[in-house]
Formats: C-alpha cells, sequence, structure tokens
C-alpha cells in the first residue's frame, strides 16, 4: 500500500485512463449489463472515467455499500450527482436514492486490492467484504485493475480468500479461465 500510496498523481491518473480504456476494449464490458465497481480512494487507480463510460453506454453501475462488519451489498449509482462522501471518505449513494441490486444479478466486478498473484489470488485490504461478497456474485467476471508492482507470482491464500478471473495490469492480461 505505501508503493501505491507514492505513486505521483500524474503517473496515477495516466495509468488508471489506460487501465480503463483496456477494459473498456473487452467483450466483458460490452457484454455487461450490470458492472460493479468501486468508489476509489486517492491512493488507488481512480475509477471516474469507468463511471462515465458505463453512464454513456446506459450500464448499470454499482458499488459497495456496507451493511455491517465485513458485509456488504451492491448499490446501483444513477450518476454521479447521486453521490456524497461517505465514511472513511469513500463516495456513496445518498441515503434516498439507494437501491440495491442482487450480487447474482452483477455481469462484472472491478475488484480492489493490495496484491494479486498470476493464479488470481487476491490479497485484500482488510475486512474480508470481497471474500464474502465475490462467492455470492455468481454470474460475475471478477477482474482487478492493478499497477504491474501489484501483481506477484504467488500469495498466501486461505481457503474463504477470493479469487478473480482476469487481472490487467498496463503491460499484461492475465486470465485463469
Amino acid at each position: 500500500m505505501l508503493k501505491r500510496a507514492a505513486v505521483p498523481h500524474d503517473e496515477r491518473d495516466r495509468i488508471s485512463h489506460a487501465l480503463i480504456k483496456k477494459f473498456l476494449a473487452t467483450e466483458i464490458f460490452r457484454a455487461s449489463k450490470i458492472i460493479m465497481t468501486y468508489a476509489s480512494t486517492p491512493d488507488e487507480l481512480q475509477l471516474n472515467e469507468l463511471f462515465a463510460a458505463c453512464f454513456a453506454e446506459k450500464k448499470i453501475l454499482a458499488i459497495p455499500f456496507i451493511v455491517g462488519k465485513g458485509e456488504m451489498q451492491a448499490v446501483e449509482v444513477p450518476s454521479f450527482d447521486a453521490l456524497e462522501v461517505g465514511a472513511f471518505n469513500i463516495m456513496t449513494v445518498k441515503q434516498e436514492l439507494r437501491k440495491f441490486i442482487a450480487p447474482e444479478e452483477i455481469d462484472c466486478v472491478i475488484v480492489p486490492g493490495a496484491a494479486f498473484d498470476v493464479r488470481g489470488g487476491r490479497l485484500g485490504l482488510g475486512g474480508g467484504y470481497y471474500d464474502r461478497f465475490l462467492p455470492q456474485a455468481v454470474n460475475a467476471k471478477k477482474i482487478a485493475l492493478a499497477y504491474e508492482f501489484q501483481l506477484v507470482d504467488s500469495l498466501p491464500l486461505e481457503s474463504h480468500d477470493a479469487k478473480v478471473d482476469i487481472i490487467l495490469t498496463p503491460g499484461k492480461i492475465i486470465s485463469r479461465r
């Protein structure tokens, strides 16, 4: 996480743009009707361009909404105007506009992480939210957008750790399917 925080903003934005462009060119994006992603923190890849693409393509966009310790649900984001700053300075959907989406309805989930391995293993950011949520999203492709330095040969995984199907870095596309 320290490496991620050390990436200069202009470099982070350049890489974010390149990765989103790469994702938008995939059949997964074209075929997906409902896409869940995360609301970026300042040191993560910035995903507002992905939000805008979903709105422009009339796709249903969802982000996580924390409902309890280690538990989250997908909440629809109808527009940028529906967002406000929530807990931990992370954007969330305004309370009066919240509409939840069942995990099994989601076609694609963009998954955050501290590190990923070549077999789709994921080191999360703590809390186990995605490890609990992703198995419920049975119809979704799970995709990580990552810096090159976040990709490692192997991670120590436990049986409950959820994996991703595809990892996109600026220089690589790794698919385990």
